[in-house]
Formats: C-alpha cells, structure tokens, sequence
C-alpha cells in the first residue's frame, strides 16, 4: 500500500511522498506481476535516467512498460499533465506537482511511489526475473556507500561549487574551493576504483555503476556549465573514471535513452544560474560513445 504524507503536514514548499514498495508476495499489496505496472519516467531527469537504465539491464521491455516524458513539464511547477490523473487518483484533493518519475499501478490507477531509490531498489531485487543481480547482497553496503558518495560528493558538490564559485560576496570563493575539493576527492576516489576494471564491483553491472555513470553524465551535461574552466580541467583529469563513462555510454542499456541535447533544454528551462568559463568543454563525447542522440 502506498504511503502519503498529508499536505496539512507538510511545508507549503514540500510534494506529499508517495512511498509504497514492492512486495515478494501476494500478501504485500504490491508484488511484481508483469503488466500490472508501469514507469513513467523524463530520461531528460538524471534521476529518470537512472530508473531507464536499471529497466534495461534487467530487459524488463516486454513485463514493465515505460512511457517515456519529454524534458520540459507542461506547467511551471515541474507538473506532467498526463500524470495529473495519477497524483489526483492517489491522494484525496491533491494539489501539489504531478512531477515524474513515478511507478504506477495499472491495475488501480494509483501510484506506488515516486521515490527514486525505492524504484531502483524495487526493479533490482523485485523485478529481476532472470536478469542479472544488480545488488548482490555481498555488496550492499559498498553499493549504499558509493550512492551516498555520488548524491554528496559529486551531484551536491558540483552543485555547490558552482553555485558560489560565481558569487561575489565575500568568503564564497573558499566555500566554492571546499566544495571543489570535496568534488576532487570524489572523483579520485572512483578514478582509482575503476583503474584496471570494467565495472565499479568487478566484473558484472549493477547498480553501483547506475549511480557511478548517471552522476557523471548530470556532471559533464548540468553541473560543468556552472564551473570555471580550471576546475572542469581538474575534473577532466581523472582519466580512467571518463574511459568508463564512456564505454558504458556504447552499451545500449545505458546508452539508449541518453539524450545530451533534451538534457540541456530541460537544464536550461529551469536554471538561472549564470554559465562560467568552463561551459564550451565538453569532457566525453557522449553521441560518439553510442547514446540516444
């Protein structure tokens, strides 16, 4: 069943989160059926992209269908029109966005959830069938940790840095540097870990290599138009870390859904920030590497 938190007791700011799981069972409310579901996802959205490439992996196609968003909303609060009859079917006089993603239930009409790790934990250990093992169990706090490491220290990082590294008001250049720093550590940390290896945990995908490979497409496509040419040079530097983004861009389950150009305009549709210096370097050639484009 899924679990909404009443607007009443949220900030006005806040969207009600939809926070139902899947089951192993019948019991469960929401077990894995094929066709009882679907996502609806905007690749555009480096979180949706995510969820599209842990959907590949497992070839869910033909079992979990995907309706693909475009990049831009319909309405300025980052609402999708055609998930309005979701949002409204699942939560008595809602109001807020009717933002994607979302893991629909056809069967009620109703979501499940739109929380991002819970999907891709869902897909991974729920929907698997006779896919790969995308979180081995051996692995589960390695993988948790490297989650941890992308959403910190390179999404909020880069965030940060470039966020203040225009900001003329004094001490926003150190915090800028600081942000770096925690960027560059990030970075080094993965460079050094895929040195000599072709996924994050040895030889198979899994779902640390979707965190690892989805935070560097939002770094080189969102986040370097903010940063200044110097630290999109530093960030280029990790060479190893690129060459692994970069092979698996030519994969097709990564690849497919990759869409530079779409990023950009669902980017720009909603950042005010101003670019840098650094914004005309591209770090990988992301339509050579076999994507969607």
């Amino acid at each position: 069943m899924s679990v909404v938190v009443p607007s009443s007791l949220l900030p006005a700011s806040a969207v009600p989160a939809f926070r139902g799981r899947i089951g192993r069972d019948a019991a469960s409310g929401h077990y894995a059926v094929p066709f009882r579901y679907r996502l609806h996802i905007a690749p555009a959205d480096p979180d949706c992209l995510a969820i599209a490439v842990t959907h590949g992996l497992l070839g869910l196609d033909a079992t979990l269908p995907l309706r693909l968003l475009p990049e831009v909303p319909d309405a300025p609060d980052g609402s999708y029109d055609a998930l309005r009859p979701l949002y409204e079917a699942s939560a008595h006089l809602y109001t807020g966005p009717a933002a994607a993603p979302v893991l629909g239930d056809d069967w009620t009409g109703r979501i499940v959830t739109t929380h991002v790790p819970d999907i891709l934990r869902d897909l991974a250990l729920r929907f698997r069938g006779d896919g790969p093992e995308l979180l081995p169990e051996e692995h589960g706090r390695e993988t948790d940790a490297l989650a941890a490491l992308c959403e910190d220290g390179i999404h909020r990082a880069a965030q940060r840095a470039g966020e203040l590294g225009l900001d003329p008001a004094p001490g926003a250049r150190g915090d800028a540097a600081e942000a770096l720093g925690a960027l560059f550590g990030a970075l080094g940390e993965l460079d050094a870990r895929v040195a000599g290896r072709p996924y994050v945990l040895g030889d198979a995908p899994t779902l640390a290599d979707v965190y690892v490979w989805c935070a560097l497409v939002r770094l080189d496509t969102v986040h370097r138009w903010h940063l200044d040419a110097e630290a999109v040079r530093r960030v280029a530097g990790h060479r190893a870390l690129w060459a692994y983004a970069q092979r698996l861009a030519a994969r097709p389950e990564f690849g497919r859904h990759l869409d530079v150009p779409a990023v950009l305009r669902r980017h720009r549709a909603h950042c005010a920030g101003r670019e840098a210096a650094g914004a005309a370097i591209g770090i990988v050639d992301w339509g050579a590497a076999g994507t969607g484009r």
